[in-house]
């Protein structure tokens, strides 16, 4: 892996099994609150799946995904009540956690904010972004799962906005932007761009920087995380507590799954890491 704004930790089951996990870059500014990612290895999972698939609308065996969530769960025996999952659909929704919604079936929604202590807030992606959020301050957490389309739409915004309502305060708040796809892989066409020139709110008039001309192709490159960025910092974030870990989905092979790398290859549909945040 190209390490750039993270270390790499090997958290250990009872039963002595291991899943490698990121650790962004001043993460410990956020005193009590525990922020990660996880990678593609470390699970059951075969195939595109292979390994640490942990989302179960992707075509895995269910045993083996569950058996996934499980070594995840275990690595955080005795801090984590429960881990939270989404049914993500790419919209703006946030869902506001009072208490551990148990077994339900999980919200159609792309954001979480809790201020309760042990529910890891998990985000689900294979090339969109995991944006994690803290104001340990208040202790207030949330995390977002932002693609092109839910950044458009707001799900950063309407996180935030959701935390804000909960005792945090923009000022305070530090943001992680999680492995996803990078400009020099996100090639788009001009139908792409014309949807953000259609939009109208006030940073989505700003998109053209995002986008730079791919050399003889007659196509586009679209800078996500660099998008994703400029709304935090409209929002009131300040820029030195926006940390990105700069790396790709769709380059690192090895390390994380891409949809549109799985769907090029004739492979998809692949499987899902997380981007996981909790208050301890």
């Amino acid at each position: 892996m190209h390490k750039k704004h993270v270390s790499i930790t090997g958290l250990s089951t009872k039963n002595q099994e291991t899943i490698p996990l990121l650790l962004p870059e001043r993460s410990a500014e956020a005193s009590g609150v525990q922020v990660f990612f996880t990678t593609r290895r470390g699970g059951v999972s075969q195939g595109s799946h292979a390994s640490l698939n942990l989302a179960e609308h992707v075509g895995d065996d269910p045993v083996r995904v569950a058996r996934n969530r499980a070594m995840l769960e275990a690595v955080w025996s005795g801090k984590v009540r429960q881990v939270c999952y989404l049914n993500q659909v790419h919209g703006a929704t946030t869902v506001v956690l009072e208490g551990a919604p148990g077994a339900r079936q999980p919200p159609n929604a792309d954001a979480w904010a809790t201020r309760q202590t042990g529910l890891l807030l998990a985000i689900m992606t294979a090339d969109c972004a995991p944006v994690l959020f803290a104001d340990a301050t208040a202790r207030v957490i949330g995390a977002a799962h932002a693609g092109w389309r839910g950044g458009l739409e707001g799900v950063l915004e309407s996180c935030l906005q959701s935390m804000c309502r909960l005792g945090a305060q923009p000022a305070r708040i530090i943001g992680w932007i999680g492995p996803c796809i990078r400009r020099q892989s996100y090639s788009v066409d001009i139908d792409f761009q014309t949807a953000f020139a259609k939009h109208g709110d006030k940073v989505a008039l700003g998109y053209k920087k995002f986008f730079s001309e791919q050399n003889y192709t007659g196509t586009l490159q679209f800078d996500l995380p660099g998008y994703l960025q400029e709304r935090l910092l409209f929002f009131g974030l300040q820029r030195e507590r926006i940390h990105d870990v700069e790396l790709c989905t769709y380059s690192e092979n090895d390390e994380f799954f891409s949809h549109r790398r799985s769907t090029q290859q004739g492979l998809a549909p692949c499987g899902r890491q997380i981007g996981g945040i909790f208050l301890e």
